[in-house]
C-alpha cells in the first residue's frame, strides 16, 4: 500500500488546526475585517455629523456606545475608526514588507559591500526604540496618516531586512539553489523564484506581529496629536479626543481602548500560532 505524501500546505492546515488560541484570534481579526468593511451598513448614525442636542449621553440601547462631545454616536464612529486602523495598519506594515524583503535578499544573496551597508543602517534604526523612532519621523514628514504610515513603514523595513537576510544566507547554499546556477538561472531568478518562496513562512509570521504593533503605533501617535486628527475616526484618535472627559465620561475612552486592545492581541495571537504551525522543530 502506497504513503501518501501530504502537502506542505495541508501538513500546515493540520498543525494550525491545534492552535485553537489562534483560530480564537483568526475569527475575532475576521469579524473586525467583516466590520471594516459593511461599516456603512452597521452603522446607525452617521459618524461624522454632529448634533448638540445629544451630547455625551451615556451608553443605552439607542446609543450602544453613548455620544462624544458633539453629540456623534461613539458605535458608528467605532465601526468606520476599523476602517482606519486596519488600513493603516495593512498598507504600512505592507511597503515595509516589500522594501526589507527586496533588500533582505540582495544583501543575503549579493553580500559584500551592499550586505555590509545595508545591516548598518539597519543597525542605526535598531537603536531607536520604534515609537520614539516613529515620532521623530512624523516629527521631520509632518503630522498626519499618510506620514504615519510612512513612519511605520520605515522602521518596519530593517526587521523585514534582517529576516530575510537570515533565510537567504540559510537557502543559498543548499543543492537546488547551487544546481539552479549551473543551468546557467540567472541571479534574479534565483533571489525572487527559488529563493524567495523559502523566505515566506518567516515574513508571514512578522508581518501578521507588525500589523498590531503598526496599529498601536498609530494609536499612539494620534493620541500624542501627531497622527489623526478629528474629525477622523481612528481610535487613538478618539482616545485623544476623550482623554479630558474620562473622569465623567469613561465610555470615551474604554470603547475605543478596547477595540485596540482585542485587535492588537487577537494579531499578537495569530502570528504566535502561525509561528507554531510553520516551524517544522514544534
Amino acid at each position: 500500500m502506497e504513503n501518501k505524501q501530504i502537502s506542505p500546505f495541508t501538513l500546515f492546515l493540520l498543525r494550525f488546526k491545534k492552535q485553537k488560541p489562534a483560530i480564537l484570534a483568526l475569527i475575532i481579526l475576521l469579524l473586525i475585517l467583516a466590520i471594516a468593511i459593511f461599516a456603512p451598513l452597521l452603522a446607525p448614525y452617521d459618524y461624522t455629523t454632529p448634533n448638540y442636542s445629544n451630547r455625551l449621553l451615556s451608553p443605552s440601547f439607542s446609543h450602544f456606545a453613548g455620544t462624544d462631545n458633539t453629540g456623534r454616536d461613539v458605535f458608528s464612529r467605532l465601526l468606520f475608526g476599523a476602517r482606519v486602523s486596519l488600513s493603516i495598519g495593512f498598507i504600512s506594515v505592507t511597503m515595509g514588507m516589500v522594501v526589507g524583503t527586496v533588500l533582505g535578499i540582495i544583501a543575503g544573496f549579493v553580500g559584500g559591500v551592499f550586505d555590509s551597508i545595508v545591516m548598518r543602517i539597519a543597525d542605526v534604526l535598531f537603536a531607536f526604540p520604534s515609537i520614539l523612532l516613529a515620532i521623530g519621523i512624523v516629527a521631520v514628514l509632518g503630522q498626519g496618516i499618510v506620514n504615519v504610515i510612512l513612519a511605520i513603514a520605515i522602521f518596519s523595513s530593517p526587521v523585514f531586512a534582517r529576516i530575510v537576510r537570515g533565510s537567504t544566507l540559510a537557502i543559498r547554499n543548499t543543492q537546488y539553489i547551487k544546481a539552479a546556477e549551473t543551468m546557467g538561472a540567472s541571479k534574479r531568478r534565483i533571489m525572487f523564484i527559488h529563493i524567495f518562496p523559502g523566505t515566506i513562512s518567516s515574513i508571514l509570521v512578522y508581518f501578521t506581529m507588525r500589523i498590531g504593533t503598526s496599529i498601536l503605533t498609530a494609536a499612539g501617535l494620534s493620541y500624542l496629536g501627531l497622527g489623526a486628527k478629528e474629525p477622523s475616526p481612528e481610535w487613538g484618535a478618539m482616545l485623544a479626543s476623550g482623554r479630558d472627559l474620562m473622569y465623567g465620561h469613561p465610555y470615551l475612552t474604554i470603547f475605543p481602548g478596547i477595540a485596540i486592545f482585542i485587535t492588537v492581541l487577537s494579531f499578537n495571537i495569530l502570528g504566535d500560532g502561525l509561528r507554531s504551525a510553520l516551524d517544522p522543530k514544534d
